[in-house]
């Protein structure tokens, strides 16, 4: 018997190295531990019982999208950087530029029926950099306002017929303020990777960011001003705190916010904070001029940067499972984010969002997705940066009752960054 123990511990033992051997190793790198960490190692976990001739290795998590360019393009030079890398929507470009990622094309095209694994040129078109697949999406967000509907009671606000506009939402901030005992009005993540909520409300009026050849700066325009004089209303009118995002959306959880407009992305992480203290709902962005007006999506995206060709095969497996209808279900189901996989949505969620209406309000925007723009050329980044800046001097207070003149610093700081040449490519 013990000769029996012995040998079946041995084959045990041959087996496992011999997998060992025959595995290939990718290491794999995503942004916000404090959104992702669950979804990942949830994903990870399914993804080994169907591929166990893949080792998938995780990276200490990025910060942010900022944090994970910046590292990436630095990594690059010194060929240090992982298999897989999660990064921001607007981030593709610059990566783009510098020759980082691997071209996606060859790999779609050798799929077969992928159309039916909920893969779709919307989800293509996403990660499209120069008339190249370079990312699949992974895990969308649109802006939407969380609403606590008991301090809107309060108020004497109607909970059935919630904010449509920008000035109902002020109107009704401004009587939640008047409550008294610290409670803020309303609050908006205009920080998020800095100008994220800045495109919001002037893409959803009808506008851009550049003109048409991106020579030249097109948010000074009236949808610009509509914009920039709505975020300091909130601040004027609204009594919106100097506050940054985590604690905006402590403050919503503990129930001292009327109103918390930022990303789709925090409904799961907020609706556990909350934990049943007041009455939470979700409605869509205000002011969405119809026809024209859009919401840029945002999220992040899955890229290939391995170089070894086994590696890079091996990686475009775990992408495919990642982006697909089972990865992108456990997505939605531990974040607040949309996936873009049709068959995820129309199958694997389709109870969930009857059982989840908040999760829905975003799902609802779907037809209002945009792209998440980029700034082209070398200062791409410090364009955010700018923006981001200059909206600080609003929130801050520092000239929140000169926002016309703000709008116009911006754009001459931007206009002065942009690439001398005509005709950027897009």
């Amino acid at each position: 018997m013990l000769k029996s123990f012995i040998a079946a511990a041995a084959l045990s033992l041959a087996a496992g190295s011999a997998l060992a051997q025959t595995q290939t190793e990718i290491v794999m790198q995503y942004p916000y531990p404090e959104l992702f960490t669950e979804t990942h190692k949830r994903i990870a976990d399914e993804f080994a019982k169907v591929h166990p001739e893949i080792k998938v290795t995780m990276r200490a998590p990025y910060e942010s999208y900022e944090d994970a360019t910046q590292k990436v393009l630095r990594e690059a030079v010194t060929n240090q950087m992982p298999d897989v890398s999660f990064q921001g929507l607007n981030r593709i470009r610059v990566l783009v530029d510098k020759n980082i990622p691997a071209e996606l094309g060859g790999y779609i095209a050798a799929e077969k029926d992928f159309d039916k694994q909920g893969f779709h040129q919307a989800m293509y078109d996403i990660g499209t950099a120069g008339g190249k697949v370079y990312a699949l999406p992974f895990a969308i967000s649109l802006p939407i306002v969380y609403v606590n509907l008991d301090l809107l009671k309060q108020a004497g606000g109607d909970i059935n017929n919630l904010p449509k506009s920008w000035d109902e939402l002020i109107a009704l901030a401004k009587k939640v303020k008047a409550l008294g005992n610290d409670t803020n009005g309303v609050t908006y993540a205009w920080d998020i990777t800095g100008n994220w909520l800045w495109q919001a409300p002037v893409f959803a009026r009808g506008g851009t960011m550049l003109n048409a050849d991106e020579t030249k700066v097109a948010f000074d325009g009236p949808e610009g001003k509509f914009a920039i004089n709505m975020i300091a209303r909130l601040v004027n009118e609204g009594g919106m705190p100097n506050l940054d995002q985590p604690s905006m959306r402590a403050a919503f959880a503990a129930g001292k916010t009327g109103f918390h407009i930022t990303s789709t992305s925090d409904l799961n992480k907020v609706t556990q904070m909350i934990g049943g203290k007041f009455a939470l709902k979700t409605i869509p962005f205000p002011d969405v001029t119809p026809s024209t007006g859009r919401l840029p999506a945002g999220g992040n995206v899955v890229l290939i940067l391995a170089k070894d060709k086994a590696k890079r095969d091996a990686a475009w497996e775990a992408v495919k499972f990642w982006t697909g209808a089972k990865g992108a279900a456990i997505m939605a189901e531990t974040t607040g984010y949309m996936p873009p996989n049709k068959v995820a949505n129309e199958v694997y969620l389709k109870d969930f969002y009857v059982k989840n209406p908040n999760n829905f309000t975003a799902v609802g925007q779907l037809a209002l997705l945009t792209k998440w723009y980029a700034f082209p050329g070398d200062n791409g980044l410090k364009i955010t940066d700018v923006i981001k800046d200059h909206l600080n001097s609003i929130i801050s207070g520092a000239r929140a009752k000169e926002s016309d003149a703000v709008l116009a610093d911006m754009a001459a700081d931007v206009q002065k960054l942009l690439p001398k040449t005509t005709g950027a490519a897009r």
